[in-house]
């Protein structure tokens, strides 16, 4: 490693308001957010004997704080944003499509980013979702197939730390995964029964948590908050590799939003960063851009220039185009019977197997098996005015007996679904505030209503009452950013190389959803991952 400054006490990363957040002289790479791909990236950079230094808008959370944000998280006063201090200012936000986007509703600015808060499911897409034009006749083919990506699943597991086990309709495997699945729940029984009847397959659901202990960190201990946190680390979050970063002579800047790039004609030559003490500039070799599908698109466009008039990397004019999220559909009810809802603050059955009869017509679609339907009896403790006898009579009544079944359904790539700067809102340092148009598209309007049928067919199997239904009018996001700085081999067409380097810029890097071409339906994370990984490899490459 060369230049650099030591690194803070234990682990490197500046915490508190008097921290030194001034750059790092000599700095190999700059890698711009720390949640899950910037950890990453970092991480293995850092491993390979690089100075890196990492840039993040949010805090560092001290996990010691956990418990009392547990706390806060089961009471009904509290906001999710609140759990992890979200600020209405510093992420303020627009939203002018179809329907209005809740961005901060599920996003969290700090080091370990949305992992913080998921809920920590992490599927492979499946082979055709790669091919979506040419096997399903609708979308994009991405620039490279699931067999290049395959060994950098198998890698992410690894580094994630995933429990689960083969299924009959996933990609090939070529290892088991490194921890065994959680069981199958109690209710996960009861539908199971009602399956059986139907010939739908069930099956577990790959975790990002520990069901044994692994790699420094203790089994699930069932707190049942998954989301929006975990206090037992037993759910993986970035930190972990944030720590090891810094562990490895990595430095990690907390409460340092990135204004802009300073670049010249091919290359990014330093990330304007503020903090609470002031403006720094941060110079490196190399930079890579790992803030979401939301916040890379913005960071691309504030850094418009003479050169990039429309903003940096977008000679192809598609950054923040193509702005894609996975939509939910759900069916629920009750039973007369106990369904021992909320015991499990995680899903552990799904079922795949409509998956791949996608076409032009229906997406690609994956049923969950809730094990959270209903109100949890704290949540009903505290909210009403019932006590003593009164309050465990409705307790009796409306705990316990709620299923639910839910699904995760593609949204194709639209330029009129896309991420833009607000030309009139400003954020807390003054820069315009990140604008979502969020188009559904009717080919996702039909792949809901196909999920429906089958949910209300599985309610109807158990003999269940139902009471709602989320459908294609209302619909919402499972807040999974995608697609706004593409991935393809047409620097006309895309924004970024198979390599994950953009078009326009020999030293930057994207390692997000936002270069997806297409979104499948699967849970982003592992392949965000796996990409970060691979994009590793191609910084080190070129270095």
């Amino acid at each position: 490693m060369s230049g650099g400054r030591p690194p803070a006490e234990d682990t490197g990363v500046a915490t508190d308001a008097d921290a030194d957040r001034t750059p790092v002289e000599g700095a190999d790479v700059c890698v711009i957010g720390a949640g899950p791909a910037g950890a990453l990236v970092a991480d293995r950079l850092a491993a390979a004997g690089r100075e890196v230094v990492v840039l993040e808008a949010g805090p560092r959370f001290d996990p010691v704080d956990r418990l009392a944000r547990q706390e806060r998280a089961i009471r009904p006063a509290y906001d999710r944003p609140d759990v992890w201090d979200g600020d209405p200012e510093r992420d303020a936000h627009s939203a002018s499509g179809e329907r209005f986007y809740p961005l901060n509703h599920a996003r969290v600015k700090g080091v370990g980013g949305s992992t913080l808060h998921w809920q920590g499911m992490v599927m492979r897409l499946h082979e055709d979702d790669f091919n979506s034009a040419s096997a399903r006749g609708v979308g994009v083919d991405w620039p490279l197939d699931y067999e290049d990506l395959r060994p950098y699943y198998a890698a992410a597991e690894r580094e994630l730390g995933v429990a689960g086990a083969d299924t009959p309709f996933g990609p090939p495997r070529e290892e088991p995964h490194p921890m065994p699945p959680f069981p199958p729940s109690y209710s996960d029984g009861l539908f199971a029964e009602a399956c059986d009847e139907l010939g739908i397959a069930m099956h577990p659901v790959p975790n990002a948590r520990n069901s044994e202990a692994y790699d420094g960190r203790s089994a699930c201990v069932g707190y049942g908050t998954c989301q929006p946190v975990c206090p037992a680390g037993a759910k993986y979050d970035a930190t972990v590799h944030v720590e090891r970063a810094a562990e490895r002579g990595a430095t990690v800047i907390d409460r340092a939003p990135v204004r802009y790039l300073e670049h010249g004609a091919d290359r990014v030559e330093a990330a304007v960063y503020a903090t609470p003490d002031g403006e720094h500039r941060q110079e490196a070799d190399a930079f890579v851009l790992a803030c979401g599908g939301v916040e890379t698109p913005r960071l691309l466009l504030l850094s418009a220039s003479d050169r990039y008039p429309d903003g940096l990397a977008n000679s192809s004019g598609l950054v923040g185009r193509f702005f894609m999220d996975h939509l939910f559909a759900g069916v629920g009810g009750r039973l007369d019977e106990p369904t021992r809802q909320n015991h499990v603050g995680f899903l552990t059955s799904e079922s795949h197997q409509f998956y791949d009869d996608a076409d032009a017509e229906v997406g690609p679609f994956k049923l969950e098996f809730f094990n959270y339907a209903g109100p949890s009896p704290v949540e009903l403790a505290l909210t009403g005015d019932d006590w003593g006898d009164a309050l465990l009579d409705r307790l009796r009544d409306e705990y316990g007996t709620h299923v639910a079944v839910g699904a995760l359904v593609e949204q194709l790539p639209r330029e009129d679904s896309y991420v833009a700067l607000d030309p009139e809102r400003t954020d807390d340092r003054g820069d315009p505030v990140p604008d979502v148009h969020w188009t559904v598209g009717e080919r996702a309007r039909r792949t809901i209503e196909r999920a429906n049928e089958v949910q209300a067919e599985i309610l109807g199997e158990l003999g269940a009452e139902i009471t709602w239904q989320v459908g294609p009018e209302d619909t919402g996001p499972a807040y999974h950013h995608m697609g706004t700085t593409r991935m393809g081999t047409d620097p006309a067409e895309s924004v970024v190389g198979p390599d994950l380097r953009a078009h326009d810029l020999e030293n930057l890097w994207v390692a997000s959803s936002s270069v997806f071409p297409t979104g499948g339906a699967m849970n982003p994370t592992l392949t965000i991952a796996a990409l970060a990984l691979k994009c590793a490899d191609a910084v080190e490459a070129a270095l």
